[in-house]
């Protein structure tokens, strides 16, 4: 097992937009991790609003592929979100203190599991300056049969694409100009449970359906934003309402 130091990690971020940490947590961690994720699926979900929750089908529960604000709904969640253990790797690539913003659950279903659009955070994150991370936790093997995430290095330092509306539920936007450059120069990411994934709210990133037999494809997503960048609420306010209401209208809440 490969062991970067801080420098190395931060280096490798700078460079490429992303860095990939081995074993982040241990087997007993993510053991933990995935037990408190089953019992607040089976505990908890159910009872949450509609825009907590996304589903491949929404009448089919084993269909659950995206969970928001789970550190405002479980201890467990919340601390975790907030320790130092990742609040510092946040603060290391980003160079100055942050603000917790939201932690997530991805789920690619076997078999089901719809590909993620390309797209870059930070076109939903309406953050000036745009400094921002999304940490990536995965909690299953990842590789290309399941949807292994795919970046493109260097894309942090080239400002934010064209976006369009997409027709992905929980990935409403994607870059609407992508094209044959753009996926020769994908890396794609292959992960072990416990392998965090850390990228900026400029890379440009996206990945493939699941087209495995019997692998799930589980990560938490902990999004990190500058101290000092400021949200635009009023656009992302009237952008939230204008999407809840497409997406009741079409069904899908």
């Amino acid at each position: 097992m490969t062991i970067l130091t801080p420098t190395q990690i931060k280096e490798s971020f700078d460079r490429d937009g992303y860095v990939v940490i081995p074993s982040f947590l241990n087997p007993l961690q993510v053991a933990q991790v995935q037990s408190r994720m089953d019992e607040f699926v089976r505990e908890v979900v159910p009872y949450l609003p509609a825009k907590h929750k996304f589903y491949e089908d929404k009448d089919r529960p084993e269909t659950l592929k995206q969970l928001q604000d789970l550190s405002n709904h479980d201890p467990f969640f919340g601390r975790m979100f907030f320790s130092e253990q990742f609040v510092g790797v946040a603060e290391l690539l980003l160079g100055s203190a942050v603000q917790g913003a939201n932690l997530q659950w991805f789920n690619k279903p076997a078999k089901i599991g719809s590909p993620t659009p390309p797209h870059q955070d930070g076109y939903y994150f309406m953050l000036e300056p745009n400094e921002a991370v999304t940490m990536w936790l995965a909690l299953d093997e990842v590789d290309e049969a399941n949807g292994c995430v795919r970046y493109i290095p260097g894309s942090h330092r080239k400002g934010i694409r064209s976006h369009a509306r997409t027709t992905t539920l929980g990935f409403s936007q994607g870059i609407s100009d992508y094209a044959d450059a753009d996926y020769a120069a994908e890396v794609p990411i292959h992960a072990k449970p416990g392998d965090l994934l850390v990228h900026h709210s400029l890379t440009i990133h996206r990945a493939d359906g699941n087209t495995s037999s019997d692998r799930s494809r589980r990560a938490l997503g902990f999004v990190y934003y500058a101290r000092h960048a400021r949200e635009d609420f009023d656009r992302k306010a009237a952008y939230q309402k204008s999407l809840t209401r497409e997406l009741a209208e079409a069904g899908k809440l």
